[in-house]
This record gives C-alpha cells, sequence and structure tokens, in this order.
C-alpha cells in the first residue's frame, strides 16, 4: 500500500500543516525535509537566503527530462542560460506575440459545436500546444499534438510519484524507467527536428528558437544544440502545460460559478463587444484578471517547490543543516485562512481592493520568486487572459455531471481525469 504522502501529497501535507504549524519536520525515506508553511520563512528561503540553497530532489531527478535547462541548472551554467534568455522574454519582445494567442484561440472556437462533449484539458492542450508552437518555432506542430500528448501523460503521470522518481536510480530496467524513456525520445526527436531546420534555414526570424540560436554570451559563445535542447524542451514543456491547466481549473471553476460567469461575461461584452482583444485591453479587462488570479491561488499550476541546504541555515530558530530539503507549498499557504476569508471559497472579487497590499508578500506567489521566479510569468498571464477574453465572448461550458475532476499534484497540477464538459454558444448579453 502506498503511504499518505505518494497517494495524495495535497491533503496530507495539508493536514501536516494544519496540525503542526508553520514549520513541520518530514521524513522521506532517510531524507529529511522541513515543510515551511509562513510567508516570511518562504521568503527568507526563496529570495533572502536563497544563495544558500539549490533545487530539491524531486526537480533534479527529471533532469533526463529538461537537462540542464532554465529550471534545473544551478551556479554559474543557470546564470549564463538566464542571461542569454532574458531579452528573449522582454515586456516588449512578448507583446508582439498577442495577436498569435488570440488568433489560434479564435480558431479553435470555431471548430467546437453547440452540445458537443469534449475534455476541455485537452483542448486546452492542444491550444497552448499550437500557440507555443508557433512563438517558439514558428511552426506548425499541430501534427506533434498527439505524441506531444501522449509523451506528456506519461511523464507527469510518472512524475507524481515522488518515491519512485527520487530513490530509483535511471540506469535501472525497470518499467517506469523504460517507458519514460520511450516518452522522452520522441520528444527530443522533434526539438532536434526543429533546431536542425532553423540552423539549415539560416533566416532572422522573430520566433523565440531563432533569437536563441543568434545570441551570443559575453566570449562570443553561442549555445550548443544540447543546451538549445535542455531550454526549448523547458520552454516547449512548461510553457504550455502550466498555461493548459491554468486555463482548465480556471473555465471549471467558471462553470460552477454562474454569478461569477455572469459578471465575467458582462465584462467582456462591455469591453470588446464581439471584437478580438489586444494587447491594449488587458489593463481595462480587471474583472478577468481578478478570476485568473483567483484561479491561479486556488489550483496554482506549480503547486509546491522543493530546495536542498547547500550551506547551514537557521529558519525560525530550527536548525537546518546543510543537506536538508525544505518545501513550501502553494497549494497551502494559497488556503491559509490567515491570509484569506473563506479561503477554500472561488471569490475573484476578493481581488478588487487592496488584498495584495495587505497580506504578506509571499501569501500568494503561483510563479515562486527571488531570481528564481518563472521567466515566462509575464508570457503566461497575457496568454490566459486574452485566451479567456476571446474564447469567452462565444462560449461557455457545462460540466458533464459524475465525471471525476480532482487534482493530480504532479510537477503541475493538472486534472487527473480531464474536465468533460458540454460547449455551449452564447451571444451578448447571455
Amino acid at each position: 500500500m502506498r503511504s499518505p504522502i505518494r497517494r495524495d501529497p495535497l491533503t496530507f501535507l495539508t493536514r501536516a500543516a494544519r496540525k503542526y504549524g508553520d514549520i513541520v519536520g518530514l521524513r522521506f525515506l532517510n531524507v529529511r525535509t522541513y515543510l515551511v508553511v509562513h510567508p516570511e520563512q518562504i521568503e527568507d528561503v526563496l529570495v533572502t537566503s536563497a544563495r544558500k540553497f539549490i533545487k530539491g530532489r524531486a526537480l533534479r531527478a527529471n533532469k533526463h527530462l529538461f537537462g540542464e535547462g532554465l529550471l534545473t541548472s544551478e551556479g554559474e551554467l543557470w546564470l549564463r542560460q538566464r542571461r542569454l534568455m532574458q531579452p528573449s522574454f522582454h515586456r516588449a519582445r512578448i507583446a508582439a506575440y498577442g495577436g498569435v494567442m488570440t488568433s489560434f484561440a479564435a480558431r479553435l472556437g470555431v471548430e467546437w459545436k453547440p452540445g458537443q462533449e469534449m475534455d476541455l484539458h485537452r483542448e486546452m492542450m492542444r491550444l497552448t500546444l499550437q500557440v507555443v508552437g508557433k512563438i517558439l518555432f514558428d511552426a506548425d506542430v499541430e501534427r506533434d499534438a498527439p505524441q506531444v500528448g501522449k509523451s506528456l501523460d506519461t511523464l507527469l503521470e510518472y512524475a507524481s510519484d515522488f518515491r519512485r522518481l527520487i530513490f530509483t536510480p535511471k540506469w535501472l530496467p525497470t518499467k517506469m524507467n523504460r517507458e519514460s524513456k520511450r516518452a522522452i525520445r520522441p520528444l527530443d526527436e522533434i526539438i532536434y527536428r526543429i533546431i536542425q531546420e532553423k540552423r539549415e534555414a539560416g533566416e532572422e526570424r522573430s520566433d523565440l528558437l531563432s533569437l536563441l540560436l543568434s545570441v551570443r554570451d559575453e566570449d562570443g559563445s553561442q549555445m550548443s544544440d544540447l543546451q538549445l535542447r535542455d531550454e526549448v524542451i523547458t520552454l516547449f514543456l512548461a510553457g504550455h502545460e502550466t498555461t493548459a491547466s491554468a486555463l482548465s481549473w480556471t473555465w471549471w471553476l467558471l462553470a460552477q460559478h454562474p454569478e461569477v460567469e455572469a459578471k465575467f461575461h458582462a465584462e467582456l461584452d462591455a469591453l470588446l463587444g464581439g471584437r478580438v482583444p489586444s494587447l491594449e485591453d488587458l489593463p481595462k479587462l480587471a474583472y478577468t484578471g481578478h478570476v485568473l488570479t483567483e484561479s491561479l491561488r486556488l489550483y496554482p499550476p506549480a503547486w509546491a517547490m522543493a530546495r536542498l541546504a547547500v550551506e547551514d541555515h537557521e529558519l525560525c530558530g530550527y536548525a537546518v543543516p546543510k543537506g536538508t530539503g525544505v518545501a513550501a507549498s502553494q497549494w497551502i499557504v494559497h488556503r491559509d485562512p490567515r491570509w484569506y476569508e473563506a479561503p477554500d471559497e472561488f471569490r475573484p472579487g476578493r481581488w478588487e481592493g487592496d488584498l495584495l497590499k495587505r497580506i504578506p508578500r509571499m501569501a500568494y506567489f503561483p510563479f515562486g520568486a527571488g531570481s528564481r521566479q518563472c521567466i515566462g510569468n509575464a508570457f503566461a498571464l497575457m496568454e490566459a487572459t486574452l485566451v479567456l477574453a476571446t474564447i469567452g465572448q462565444r462560449h461557455r461550458f457545462q460540466i458533464v455531471e459524475g465525471h471525476p475532476v480532482e487534482p493530480l499534484a504532479s510537477i503541475t497540477l493538472r486534472p487527473r481525469h480531464g474536465i468533460r464538459v458540454f460547449v455551449e454558444e452564447r451571444k451578448r448579453g447571455m
């Protein structure tokens, strides 16, 4: 029988935090780990004393997938790669991608038929894959969507079993290791194929891969194919999986709260009047932003963060020796009644005032914090908002009764069995 933390880590960790307080000592086999719940201690680990910590064991165990990309690399290598990639994520640069996001969202909506039953999470995965394919590669990756989806399902399912992930050597010919390698192989083939096509074309284009192919470090060096592969597969998988999950949970929450959905639709109708949203509309889509903020509070795609102490440290009077793990969970902190009234309820209106100024800084951190904060957070927020506004003008969704919807705590927080819905067309004012 699997242990409670393997069976349901969200419930296990939440109960531990509520029972034992802001710092909980855990022993995962022979690994000593502290679960840190208070925002002040989380800020200490992620920001103030970040130099004393590296990424945790679970994420580093995924290096067979992500290689030495930004998500897993450390030290000088991480600093070099971050410096090379940062210009590609400048606000002015990502602003140019807004039209790509809305055009793919509108095109997907045209394919849906009234009354059609579908897996909404699968549709959002398909949409965000198209978007990231165009923006990252300037390529149509629709033909690769089935294989990418199949590989991703396998890898994320195994990544949800942290014990096997961490403590099973990758060279052992176990069923998990064999299937993981089979799942990674086609992803590598897709990535290397596109890198080769870009190198052979030699054209200056505005997609992210072309920009990464052209950037040079201070010593004049460029990224190797292996470095490009590691960064691209990180952006490729994280960039579309996390945004798809955020959108899926948001639609699911809206479908369960008709009063919130009605206010969301009213804002879209009043501001856009049926036209495609643009980048200039984002600051005016205030309630849509609150809906997304609240969805990310309740169902953050990055549901936990783990670090490993590389120096002795102290947290709130507790010694954290070198080699000790420290974990912080957005899922737990975002639902803490000390910071949020009715914390388990979906209330976008809570963000209409100055709540962000009144709660501790790290009481809301869906994209992490500090130097290791997600490089694509502005990109993800822009895409999610534009997709919500584009699709929300013309469609609403009715949940299929009896279909189980439950979070799977893997590398990201995704719906374990998908989200089955019926598609409904809507008109302005309805």
